[in-house]
């Protein structure tokens, strides 16, 4: 190892790859702030300029673009509650509520060094155990996948407030239903279209949380606007440190959510947009009586996804690079351009190409570092946005909702239904109705059926075969263990008056 990383240094510290770290990191976090662009948009943009570079090169630079849009994402989820990127969706939680009480810079430069410290986690983690945990992430079946949904979805019950389960049990069941729009993989058949060719592949997850988050809140904020007219404090360099307590406090739920969101990015198909939740959902498990509350400005609330994302982003190299499996849609392109190279991932990658394997490893520590020091400057300019009068800021975040959908799918279709989604998610915000469920719900709808039904045929109607396998049976355990925990916080703890 040790040789190997001063070969991937003597290649990631020339001028000219450090430069393509910088651009890569630059571009991806400017098309991550973009509400509907993300990495995968980023990086197919990028595609054509690598093919021209060495393959070290390359793949630096398109790793930037991979790390920097995540990075980048957080930013318009905090300050106008439009997640840039999916994987944080569950930053907007914490971290808007967080920018309308004033305190946008503390919440920028937590995401900042949240991040920071999640992909460097997530680095180390990637050097040290990446062929270990290649042979694990191989020894996952249906049945932990299927049983890794299920603790996925019994997390809602501690996304739930007191007095609002059975709503979030509600919105969790309507998530469910929505993923199961579009044509059945088993056997072909369309379900639930209606007719329309235009559902035949279901409703993107793109849509549905720009339409419940960033198009639901401009239509919110349009309706506050004649009632709100002060404006936030501005930010200033000195309000971008954090105080002690602060600091103990965003610590631990990065250093947990970190492994957990690496650990959750090492299994191909999960990602980083499972890996937030999963964090978000784990830190209010744990933390009995936070002040403020989840969801209400918790710095955990902040600190724990922005750590997953970025700790499941380095995370998915894992697959990718050890087993040429790719975990997301994003690893999949990347995957794409190392074959273009002519360069097969797997095994053998570390003896056939050291050079390009170690560039990338070395390339995304110091990637971290670069995003960190051009993000830390630039949070006073961003936060400005918050000055904007809410009668031209509402109707931008709508425009460039609706443009970021369209450019995926050119379907006019997307936008009457985003729109007719949006106007549904406002009544239900106004009743109290959480939206972090329903979007939790849809993401691992697909995910669980494709699952359980492989898991059911090879279970052959015996139970026992679950527990014959070690991982399912720790799956069934931390199961159980999360909603008996959670159901009795909630029967037996009233919320304050």
């Amino acid at each position: 190892m040790i040789d190997g990383l001063l070969l991937g240094l003597s290649s990631a510290l020339t001028i000219t790859n450090l430069l393509y770290v910088a651009a890569g990191c630059l571009i991806g976090m400017l098309i991550g702030m973009l509400p509907g662009l993300g990495p995968i948009s980023a990086i197919a943009l990028m595609i054509p300029i690598s093919y021209n570079l060495p393959p070290a090169s390359g793949m630096i630079l398109l790793a930037g673009v991979y790390y920097g849009a995540i990075f980048g994402g957080s930013t318009s989820a905090i300050l106008i509650n439009a997640p840039g990127v999916a994987g944080t969706v569950a930053t907007s939680f914490d971290g808007y509520p967080l920018a309308r009480a004033g305190r946008a810079g503390t919440a920028l430069a937590v995401a900042a060094y949240a991040s920071f410290f999640g992909g460097t986690i997530g680095v180390v983690l990637l050097m040290l155990l990446a062929p270990a945990l290649a042979g694990v992430a191989l020894s996952f079946q249906s049945a932990e996948y299927t049983l890794m949904m299920i603790l996925g979805l019994s997390l809602i019950v501690t996304l739930a407030d007191h007095g609002q389960l059975l709503k979030a049990m509600a919105m969790t069941g309507l998530g469910l239903a929505l993923s199961t729009v579009g044509t059945d993989l088993a056997s072909g058949i369309p379900r639930f279209t209606f007719g329309r060719m235009d559902l035949i592949d279901g409703i993107s997850f793109l849509l549905l949380a720009m339409a419940t988050f960033a198009l639901a809140e401009a239509l919110l904020m349009l309706n506050r606007a004649p009632q709100e007219s002060s404006s936030p404090p501005a930010v200033t360099t000195a309000s971008l440190r954090l105080t002690r307590p602060d600091i103990a406090s965003i610590i631990p739920a990065i250093s947990r959510n970190s492994l957990i969101g690496f650990l959750v990015g090492v299994l191909p198909g999960a990602g980083a947009t499972l890996a937030s939740f999963l964090a978000y959902g784990s830190e209010k498990f744990l933390n009995k009586q936070p002040n403020p509350a989840f969801g209400e400005g918790n710095l955990r609330g902040l600190a724990a996804p922005e750590s997953a994302n970025n700790a499941a982003c380095t995370g998915s190299f894992v697959p990718l690079l050890t087993l040429g499996i790719p975990g997301s849609g994003t690893t999949a392109i990347l995957l794409g351009a190392l074959i273009a190279y002519g360069i097969q991932p797997g095994p053998r990658l570390y003896l056939d190409e050291p050079t390009v394997f170690w560039s990338v490893v070395v390339s995304m520590y110091i990637g971290n570092l670069i995003l960190l020091f051009l993000n830390l400057p630039m949070i006073p300019f961003l936060a400005k946005l918050l000055n904007v009068p809410k009668s031209i800021l509402a109707p931008l975040i709508i425009f460039f909702s609706l443009t970021g959908v369209y450019l995926v799918s050119f379907n006019l279709f997307d936008l009457y239904l985003m729109l007719t989604i949006a106007v549904i998610a406002v009544w239900l915000r106004l009743n109290q109705f959480p939206m972090a469920p329903l979007l939790l719900a849809f993401i691992l709808g697909g995910l669980l059926e494709d699952n359980l039904r492989r898991t059911l045929l090879l279970a052959d109607g015996e139970l026992a075969y679950l527990l014959d396998r070690p991982i399912s049976l720790f799956f069934i355990v931390c199961i159980a263990v999360t909603l008996t925990t959670a159901l009795i916080k909630h029967l037996t703890v009233r919320p304050a008056e």
